[in-house]
């Protein structure tokens, strides 16, 4: 599973909802979670590897892994934290990024069973970052424009 990176502009273009949640959908979920595990990653959204269908998954050390499909968020805290991202699809890059502290979300499992999930810290942050992919938004957008430039810059010298 190639991880698509910086400057591909599938990573700005907003995912499409899924209309079935069949085999195919069920094989990509597993491969998502592998790729996470094999990229030492705590997420993936379906964007980063090139499927512009509202899919992404999480798996935190230590806690289940989670598939979510369609998504929508449904509520977010006034409170929020900041706390240092990065993302497999910007290796190399880092940076402290404000999120809300709890969510809400409404999503389908791989099952097609749907479920309302509350999060707070990092699992809802992870939700938040992922969620952002399948709208064509990446961490660094969530910065600001001075900081984003300098990264972008970093990332490129990385890149060579």
């Amino acid at each position: 599973m190639q991880i698509i990176t910086l400057g591909d502009e599938l990573l700005r273009q907003k995912a499409e909802k899924i209309e079935s949640i069949d085999d195919e959908i069920v094989k990509t979920a597993k491969q998502m979670l592998d790729a996470v595990k094999k990229n030492k990653g705590v997420g993936i959204a379906g964007p980063q590897i090139g499927i512009m269908k509202q899919i992404f998954v999480v798996h935190i050390e230590d806690d289940e892994k989670r598939v979510f499909i369609n998504p929508s968020i449904l509520e977010t805290s006034h409170e929020t934290s900041k706390y240092e991202e990065g993302c497999l699809s910007i290796p190399g890059v880092y940076a402290s990024v404000v999120r809300s502290e709890k969510i809400k979300i409404q999503a389908w499992n791989e099952k097609g069973r749907p479920f309302i999930l509350e999060a707070d810290g990092l699992l809802a942050r992870v939700i938040l970052h992922e969620y952002d992919h399948l709208e064509g938004i990446l961490f660094l957008d969530r910065l600001p424009q001075r900081k984003k430039e300098k990264l972008i810059e970093k990332y490129e010298k990385i890149q060579g």
